[in-house]
């Protein structure tokens, strides 16, 4: 299962296949966000930002440079630029024995990324949700 769940999740940032998330977590999956104070629990909610990002991170500079996985977890780094700002993070992912994402944990620095994260992820959220 490990190599499929990170398998899948590459398969889905590369095509950014937003109706695969559906596929890939878990009904229970908490969304941690480097932006917002309270976990996010749900499939609903965690497909909704990670719908977003896709939009808001997931560039043509986007890209993973290492990835760590142990048992069911995975530490994958990424960068990307956005308006000039390097952004670099990782995605903190642990997965259930079906295989299927169950926390899901986003980190980025430096500060003015976040900042710039925040405000393109909220306007990409109210952009989402209205249509």
């Amino acid at each position: 299962m490990i190599e499929n769940t990170m398998k899948a999740w590459h398969r889905l940032v590369e095509t950014k296949d937003e109706a695969g998330l559906d596929a890939i977590l878990a009904d229970e999956v908490v969304f941690h966000s480097p932006v917002v104070h309270t976990p996010q629990a749900g499939k609903p909610i965690t497909a909704l930002y990670l719908t977003a990002a896709m939009h808001v991170l997931n560039n043509d500079s986007f890209h993973y440079v290492r990835e760590v996985v142990s048992g069911n977890h995975a530490v994958l780094e990424f960068l990307t630029v956005i308006d000039g700002i390097s952004i670099n993070g990782v995605d903190m992912i642990t997965w259930g024995a079906d295989g299927r994402i169950t926390d899901f944990k986003v980190m980025v620095r430096p500060l003015k990324a976040i900042n710039l994260i925040h405000r393109m992820m909220g306007e990409m959220l109210q952009s989402i949700q209205k249509s």
